[in-house]
């Protein structure tokens, strides 16, 4: 019996990352080619759309880190 509630914990941490690792991923791809568009399209620009660009995805990111916290929660406790 204790063997099926490990299994289950590292499925379900193992999905919570996976699923909470994949729209940071998409959302990180996103951003930066819409920011390399838009130097593209205005070089001047670059430097204030750099800094937006790494502000978000640090953002972005931080919601991964979420993930991995509330996977490591799953899995230890």
């Amino acid at each position: 019996m204790l063997e099926n509630i490990e299994a289950v914990k590292s499925i379900a941490a193992a999905a919570t990352i996976a699923i909470g690792a994949l729209g940071p991923a998409l959302a990180i791809g996103k951003l930066a080619s819409s920011a390399m568009e838009a130097i593209g399209r205005n070089p001047e620009a670059a430097s204030k759309v750099q800094t937006a660009m790494i502000l978000a995805t640090a953002f972005t990111e931080a919601i991964a880190i979420y993930a991995l916290v509330v996977a490591l929660i799953i899995k230890f406790v």
